[in-house]
């Protein structure tokens, strides 16, 4: 991705930005914030991606490293309307939010078992080389009522973030799920907390200095 700086920060410029099809940015997490901008169709590969991936930003004469942090959508019509960019470092470790991917084939679901993914999403904190693209969890061997916790899936050089008694994958009877779909209490309760990962997701991790509001 390429940008370009920002020679005026401000409603009005970030505005005539929108109007050029552009998207005022900011890059955090180095020495210093870097305002810039860049085509909003740049962002195709990242935000439509299902995949976490490392960003290589050019900015000017200067590329660096970044993760996208934060991304602000208009609310009628979905346009990108900001977004926040850590810069990170190869001997500094970063917070991220990884996608799982389901592989492999359940006898419970063979068996007439109904597979619920409870979290799509999960936090981990490690150096830029060891973060993987997606997180595998295996269900070969879940029988109806079983359950893949965070502390199943546990990798060499990352630590996850989310408690490792969590649900990530389970199988329930047919029944059950149709009774939980019925009171959807149980489910939102769960989506509710895993809106507060995503959030904790997103902010700067300890020591970085949050972007400005324009």
């Amino acid at each position: 991705m390429s940008g370009s700086p920002r020679e005026n920060v401000g409603k009005k410029d970030a505005k005539r930005l929108r109007r050029e099809g552009n998207v005022p940015c900011v890059v955090y997490g180095g020495k210093e914030q870097i305002q810039f901008f860049t085509s909003e169709k740049s962002f195709k590969g990242i935000v439509y991606s299902p995949d976490a991936c490392i960003v290589k930003l050019t900015i000017g004469k200067k590329t660096m490293d970044v993760v996208l942090q934060d991304i602000q959508f208009h609310p009628v019509t979905d346009k990108i309307l900001h977004a926040d960019f850590l810069q990170i470092f190869p001997d500094k470790p970063v917070k991220m939010a990884i996608p799982i991917s389901v592989s492999g084939n359940s006898p419970g679901v063979i068996a007439g078992g109904k597979m619920q993914i409870k979290r799509r999403k999960l936090e981990v904190l490690a150096l830029p080389d060891d973060l993987p693209a997606e997180i595998d969890v295996n269900i070969s061997k879940l029988q109806i009522g079983d359950s893949v916790v965070v502390e199943q899936l546990m990798m060499d050089n990352i630590r996850f973030m989310d408690p490792e008694n969590a649900v990530v994958v389970m199988v329930k009877s047919a029944r059950a799920a149709m009774m939980a779909a019925v009171d959807p209490d149980e489910d939102e309760t769960e989506e509710a907390a895993e809106g507060e990962g995503a959030e904790d997701a997103e902010a700067p991790a300890a020591g970085d200095e949050a972007p400005k509001e324009e």
